[in-house]
């Protein structure tokens, strides 16, 4: 059997069977999914051949990401005291088998604080990536299948909030939203839209002009349904990359404007606020803002170095 006949359904093989469509209809969607699970196989091959390289770095990461998890899902189980109570006798008490990261100024203990902060930092970071690839996403599918005037006036908005620094954007859009983690993790996702719209438009200008989808309009498919079927499909995988990415740069962006005060008010613990709150104390109590700020950085650290080995082109280096 020849290599085409071998890519089309049994039904398109056999029209008697194939009755709601035509055979070209079903070569062409043949083609498109068999370049969509050989790009998508080759991309998680790289993957995995890039972490298995570097087993110490990938495992260290999936095992530091893995305890963040459970601290935001469970906090219970990692430490089953109350975040918010304190013993004013053992306030300012450094790191010790008692309490691992010390205890802050009125005596509550630091590394149940971390712990149970863990979900308001983690859960902000995660509605801003969803934020950011939801909208970028759909607005760079849009700018990219679409092209002509769409596409200008897109990009020259996207050129527009790139033009201004993330934070900056963040904190002007946190003034209108009001304070708050939700606000503060909205704020963030839409200062990511732009460079997700970016990504985007750049991938599905590229898919778009892939052999299979001229065969897939040729053999009579509508816009929508190439779009939809063939071309958002295959254009997720640097999306994807990106997402993970940008969960690294969310937690610090969530974090630093915690740290300014736009977060959860006070005694929520959040990361940020944690290390805030301890920078009145760092010549006789260096553990209340560098430990947390430990976590943080090893979390975005984490991150990154998954996103590198889910970056296909990364992991060919």
């Amino acid at each position: 059997m020849s290599e085409t006949a071998a890519l089309l359904p049994d039904s398109a093989q056999h029209p008697a069977e194939g009755f709601g469509a035509t055979s070209a209809d079903r070569f062409a969607d043949a083609v498109a999914d068999r370049a969509s699970r050989s790009g998508s196989r080759t991309r998680w091959a790289r993957a995995l051949g890039w972490l298995a390289r570097r087993p110490a770095a990938a495992a260290l990461a999936l095992l530091w990401l893995l305890v963040v998890i459970v601290a935001a899902v469970w906090p219970g189980v990692l430490a089953p005291g109350d975040p918010l109570a304190g013993v004013p006798a053992e306030n300012l008490q450094g790191p010790s088998a008692a309490h691992w990261f010390g205890t802050d100024q009125i005596g509550r203990d630091l590394y149940t604080r971390v712990v149970h902060g863990t979900s308001l930092t983690i859960s902000a970071a995660a509605i801003a990536v969803a934020v950011g690839l939801i909208a970028g996403s759909a607005l760079g599918l849009l700018s990219g299948f679409a092209g002509g005037r769409t596409d200008a006036v897109i990009m020259r908005a996207a050129d527009v909030l790139l033009a201004i620094p993330g934070l900056l954007l963040s904190l002007a859009l946190i003034t209108a939203l009001g304070f708050g983690t939700v606000n503060v993790a909205i704020a963030v996702g839409v200062a990511s839209v732009a460079s997700v719209s970016r990504i985007m438009r750049s991938e599905v200008i590229k898919v778009r002009s892939s052999p299979y989808i001229e065969a897939a309009r040729a053999s009579g498919n509508g816009w929508l349904r190439v779009l939809v079927r063939h071309v958002l499909p295959n254009s997720t995988g640097p999306v994807i990359v990106l997402g993970v990415l940008e969960f690294g740069g969310a937690i610090l962006a969530v974090s630093a404007l915690s740290f300014l005060g736009y977060g959860a008010p006070a005694p929520a613990p959040e990361w940020g606020a944690l290390v805030s709150g301890g920078r009145d104390f760092l010549r006789g109590a260096w553990w209340l803002t560098t430990l947390p700020g430990l976590t943080i950085a090893l979390t975005v650290l984490a991150a990154n170095r998954l996103a590198r080995g889910l970056d296909s082109e990364g992991a060919t280096r």
